[in-house]
């Protein structure tokens, strides 16, 4: 039975037969663990109205104004966390269908068309289950496997479709021909850069006080005396939430990873926050042991395939949380705003590269590569694959986020590319999903519409000065924290994937990536990870890339078979992962 997160909704408006399409509705509901309930609206006349129908767990109203909420879904759990929920379903009169979510992308929202009615769900596996024969999207394959997640508004799963945050999608019905038109895509928020610009540091600083201060109080308004969870990494982003919380008299417990003796250790710097706030810290095993355990739980709860190896850690913290609290805090978004270490060579070939002589790659391209997947790659598909992959342009994925009419300088244009796309479609989709997973709400400090339009007024030079990435976030928040903690440079979290397959995984990795698996799936080349493993893909793929790139390949094996349902496949022994790995590693050596 499949685990759909309570807060959830499903829902149909159009031109259709009613009882069938409330026969669908019924299968769908029944086939869940979770009791989901029916709300039955009747139109004016159903002979020339649409109709429509939605089972829900979230919130929903009778029809009694000309524009009302359907349905609606907030992450962290505060139905007036602004003026509009996190992902929201309205009717504007009978003949309008309003399908929209918040600029940071916290929560999804799908929707597909059948004949001339609308299927609408905030959860991909509630839509599989009404169609009937659901199959693969290549472009939505090919697109995960150059970002690691599948790009808006593509979904892995062909005829369905993501609404992009931060807009709403209007379908108009015409009852004299009882037709739908096309949906109109409508942008709510651009993002752009102000043309007066805040040079003075001083005055930045205490601007960027006030705003960070009036985004907590409207995070923690409904907080109470019962403890909020923090998940603490020891980073800059994630201390200064824990730091603000504290100051503000709210009880937190924090949450940090413990990887073992394998990665870069994060845990260190988490004892130091935590000592110097004085909160409790509690460290979460995500040994190779508990992360094999929980991948199968992981793949079902992010319900799209998210191919960053960190998504299984932050299952567990969350598990743990669940323990002691309801609401959690992170520190996501905070690379976003305020463009954080992975920005540095992207900043760095805008300034001393003003035009790209003949041959080089364009800004775009560039970008691309800070994704570190497989765009470049693409022998690795088999042929019928290969060739549909190849009318295919990634570069169209993302052309709009990088669009310099919203953002004339190269900073403020990294930064808009960074929150449309790595952030409101990667990190705050899945942080959501993850907590959802385990009954928790989730809140995320940076994710604030005031907070983010000020940072487009601020000067460059305020967010990188020489090597220091963040400078104006670290001068506002010094009195908060230890100074080896606001000033020490970030390299993101240290999850040890290429550790873990090349030793804890390696005969995991034989079952997971299995040759005669993937033959039967016919999307990827059979020997694909042993190619990996000995580095032998591309000169770009090595190091800690050869385990980003078999995670990526492994999630999507789970996601395929226990998400999409397809049939994992008949096991096949032509791969090295059945032996110990120095008995490989020495005939390789011998082969060569």
């Amino acid at each position: 039975m499949e685990k759909i997160p309570k807060k959830q909704f499903l829902g149909y408006w159009g031109y259709g037969f009613r009882p069938e399409l409330e026969a669908r509705l019924n299968v769908v509901k029944t086939s869940l663990t979770n009791s989901y309930q029916l709300c039955d609206f009747d139109s004016p006349d159903e002979n020339n109205y649409p109709i429509w129908n939605v089972a829900y767990t979230s919130f929903s109203q009778k029809p009694s104004l000309p524009v009302y909420l359907l349905a609606s879904i907030s992450a962290s759990g505060r139905a007036n966390d602004s003026f509009l929920p996190d992902a929201w379903v309205k009717l504007h009169g009978s003949d309008r269908l309003i399908l929209g979510r918040e600029p940071f992308g916290r929560v999804p929202l799908y929707w597909m068309q059948q004949a001339q009615v609308i299927w609408f769900a905030s959860h991909l596996q509630l839509l599989l289950k009404v169609l009937d024969n659901p199959e693969v999207s290549i472009p939505g394959l090919y697109g995960y496997t150059c970002f690691s997640y599948t790009p808006n508004p593509l979904t892995p799963v062909s005829q369905i479709f993501a609404v992009p945050a931060g807009t709403e999608l209007v379908w108009q019905s015409q009852s004299e021909s009882q037709q739908l038109s096309t949906p109109n895509y409508q942008r709510l928020w651009k993002w752009c850069e102000a043309q007066e610009q805040v040079k003075d540091e001083t005055t930045a600083v205490q601007q960027l006080q006030t705003l960070l201060q009036q985004a907590l109080e409207r995070q923690i308004s409904d907080c109470t005396d019962e403890p909020v969870g923090v998940f603490l990494s020891g980073g800059l982003d994630s201390s200064v939430v824990a730091a603000l919380l504290v100051r503000a008299g709210v009880k937190v417990i924090a949450y940090t990873l413990d990887f073992g003796g394998a990665g870069i250790p994060e845990s260190p710097y988490a004892e130091i926050v935590a000592q110097h706030l004085q909160i409790p810290l509690v460290k979460v095993d995500a040994s190779p042991r508990q992360i094999k355990k929980a991948m199968i739980s992981t793949v079902q709860a992010l319900d799209l395939p998210f191919g960053d190896g960190v998504t299984v850690p932050l299952y567990l913290l969350g598990e743990r949380a669940s323990q002691d609290t309801q609401v959690i805090f992170n520190g996501e978004g905070g690379d976003q705003l305020f463009a954080g270490w992975t920005n540095k060579p992207l900043i760095a070939a805008g300034v001393y590269q003003t035009e790209n002589p003949s041959g080089q790659e364009t800004p775009i391209q560039q970008y691309l590569r800070t994704f570190h997947r497989l765009w470049g790659y693409e022998a690795i598909y088999q042929p019928d694959i290969y060739e549909q992959v190849q009318k295919l342009d990634p570069q169209d994925w993302i052309a709009e986020a990088l669009d310099p009419e919203y953002c004339q300088g190269v900073l403020h244009r990294l930064r808009r590319a960074s929150l449309m796309l790595k952030g409101a479609q990667n990190i705050q989709p899945r942080a959501t999903a993850l907590g959802f997973a385990h009954g928790l709400y989730v809140r995320s400090l940076f994710c604030d519409l005031p907070l983010t339009e000020w940072t487009f007024q601020v000067s460059g030079e305020l967010y990188l000065q020489g090597a220091c990435e963040k400078y104006i976030l670290k001068r506002a928040c010094e009195n908060l924290l230890p100074p080896e903690i606001v000033w020490r440079q970030k390299r993101g979290m240290g999850v040890p994937l290429t550790s873990w397959c090349l030793n804890e995984f390696w005969y995991e990795i034989g079952q997971w990536l299995n040759p005669g698996r993937l033959r039967i799936e016919n999307r990827f080349s059979p020997y694909l990870a042993a190619q990996i493993a000995a580095g032998e893909l591309g000169a770009g793929i090595q190091g800690r890339r050869i385990g980003e790139i078999l995670w990526l390949l492994i999630v999507w094996q789970f996601w395929r078979i226990y998400v999409f349902g397809e049939g994992a496949g008949k096991q096949s022994f032509d791969h090295p992962f059945w032996l110990p790995k120095q008995l490989w590693r020495l005939q390789k050596k011998w082969q060569n």
